[in-house]
């Protein structure tokens, strides 16, 4: 069996390959993206940090270790909103886009070594 594959995409990058499967993950619609032209198989909003989690890191971003930790709390208890990805990801590669303009400090990284870690798992 091949490793999964995910990628993560900021939204505003040229999008992946009609070969890949992308979702949108997350909980706000990306600023200055008309719906029409995103291309994308489904808007996962659920999967994406919680209001209250998402404020609070954006006030100091120097919190990563924290946020990543309380952002996997967060999907430990929400198996639904992330099955989804772990079922689509066992069958062929997929992208989860993302708006943030950190490419090194945001949720779709965390999101896409949750899945991975997911994956992993069941396959052991």
């Amino acid at each position: 069996m091949t490793e999964p594959k995910i990628d993560i995409q900021r939204v505003y990058d040229p999008r992946p390959g009609p070969h890949r499967a992308s979702y949108l993950v997350d909980r706000l619609w990306p600023r200055g993206i008309r719906k029409e032209a995103l291309a994308h198989d489904e808007w996962l909003k659920d999967v994406a940090p919680s209001n209250a989690l998402r404020t609070w890191y954006h006030k100091d971003p120097a919190q990563w270790d924290e946020f990543r930790r309380r952002y996997e709390a967060e999907l430990d208890a929400n198996p639904a909103a992330w099955q989804p990805l772990v079922d689509a990801a066992a069958q062929r590669a997929i992208v989860l886009l993302y708006g943030s303009r950190d490419t090194e400090h945001n949720h779709a990284i965390v999101l896409r070594d949750y899945l991975l870690g997911r994956l992993s798992r069941g396959r052991g």
